[in-house]
C-alpha cells in the first residue's frame, strides 16, 4: 500500500475514534451569525493603520474588522503589537468601530500538542474573555489556513486542538463566537477532510482567495454546500498583481473575484487592503500594493461593487440582522 495513502487512513481513524462530544452535549449556544438571504458581510483588514485608512478614503465603515492574535502569546489584544506585518490592536478596533463585527485569525503553528496538554490555557482564557466581553458577533478562524504547507499542521492534532479550543470557550460561556474552518484552498497531499473537526464544531467554511488555482476554491465551496455551512472568503488580496495597473488588475483579479462571490453564494468577504511592500514581514515577496484607494480605476470599480445594497456595512442594526441579541 502506498505510504501516503496508509498515513491518511491512519489519520482518519484517529479522528473518527477520538473522544468527541455531540453538539447536544456542548455547553455553548451555537450561533453562526449568518447574514440574511441576499446579503454579504464586507470585512476589511488586516492591521490598524490600513483599516483606518480604508474607512477614511472609501467613505464607509465595513461590516467587519479583520484582526489577529496567537495562542502562544495572546498578543495585540489590549495593547498594540506589531510583528512586522502592521499593528494588531483588537481592543482599539472594538472601541473605534462599535457597530462592526470582529473577524479574528488565531495563530497556533507548532503548538498543537501544547494546546491539547493545557500549556496555553491561560492565554486561551484571556482570548475567550476578550471575545465574551466584546458583546458582538466574533468570527474566530482557529488555526487559519490549516492545510497550507507554510503551517504544516498535522491533521489529527489540528482537529484535537481545534476541538479543545471550542470546548474551552464553551465551558467559559463564550456564546457570541462563530467558529470558522479556514482552508488555504490549494493542493494538499492528504484528503482535505482529514483536517475537519466535524459539523458540530464548525459554523463556517472559509477560503483564502489570492492568486491560487480556481478548482480548489470551488472544491471548498462545494463542501460548504454539502455540509450546509455558509462560505466566507476569510483572506483575499490580488497577490502578484496589485492595483498599480488598474485595468489589468480588474481583468486579472477583481472581476473574477466578484464573479466568484456571486456564483458561490459567498456570505462574508474579507479583503486585505494594504501596501504589502511597505511591511517588513512581506517586503520583496511579490504581494504588491492591494489598497483599492491607491488606483482610481480600481477604487471606482470597488465602490461600484461594495456600495450595492447586498453588501452589509457597520450600523446599529447589523448585529440584530445577524441574529445576535446582546444580553442585558
Amino acid at each position: 500500500m502506498n505510504k501516503l495513502i496508509f498515513r491518511c487512513m491512519v489519520i482518519v481513524a484517529v479522528i473518527l475514534f477520538s473522544p468527541y462530544r455531540a453538539f447536544s452535549d456542548l455547553d455553548r449556544n451555537k450561533v453562526s451569525f449568518i447574514p440574511p438571504d441576499g446579503k454579504i458581510l464586507l470585512i476589511i483588514g488586516q492591521y490598524k493603520e490600513a483599516i483606518d485608512a480604508y474607512v477614511e478614503k472609501m467613505g464607509h465603515t465595513p461590516a467587519g474588522i479583520m484582526v489577529y492574535t496567537s495562542v502562544q502569546n495572546a498578543e495585540g489584544i489590549y495593547d498594540a503589537f506589531d510583528h512586522g506585518g502592521g499593528a494588531q490592536h483588537l481592543q482599539y478596533e472594538l472601541e473605534k468601530y462599535p457597530d462592526a463585527i470582529m473577524q479574528v485569525g488565531l495563530y497556533m503553528v507548532d503548538v498543537l500538542e501544547d494546546i491539547i496538554s493545557g500549556t496555553y490555557d491561560d492565554n486561551l482564557a484571556n482570548i475567550g474573555t476578550w471575545i465574551k466581553n466584546a458583546k458582538r458577533p466574533v468570527y474566530l478562524r482557529i488555526g487559519y489556513e490549516f492545510d497550507g504547507p507554510h503551517n504544516h499542521y498535522d491533521p489529527a492534532l489540528y482537529v484535537k486542538a481545534y476541538r479543545y479550543i471550542v470546548d474551552k470557550f464553551s465551558a467559559m460561556g463564550v456564546n457570541n463566537v462563530s467558529y470558522v474552518w479556514h482552508s488555504y484552498a490549494n493542493y494538499t497531499e492528504c484528503p482535505l477532510m482529514d483536517w475537519y473537526p466535524g459539523d458540530d464544531y464548525v459554523d463556517w467554511f472559509a477560503i483564502s482567495y489570492f492568486n491560487l488555482i480556481e478548482k480548489f476554491r470551488d472544491q471548498i465551496a462545494q463542501l460548504a454546500r454539502e455540509h450546509n455551512k455558509p462560505l466566507m472568503i476569510a483572506e483575499s488580496t490580488p497577490c502578484g498583481i496589485g492595483v498599480t495597473y488598474g485595468e489589468y488588475a480588474l481583468e486579472r483579479w477583481f472581476e473574477p473575484f466578484f464573479k466568484f462571490i456571486d456564483a458561490q453564494d459567498v456570505k462574508a468577504v474579507s479583503y486585505v487592503n494594504c501596501d504589502w511592500e511597505a511591511l517588513p514581514m512581506w517586503t520583496g515577496q511579490g504581494w504588491k500594493d492591494s489598497r483599492v484607494e491607491a488606483n482610481p480605476v480600481v477604487k471606482e470599480r470597488w465602490l461600484k461593487e461594495v456600495e450595492q445594497e447586498k453588501y452589509l456595512k457597520a450600523s446599529p442594526k447589523l448585529f440584530s440582522l445577524l441574529g445576535f441579541e446582546q444580553e442585558q
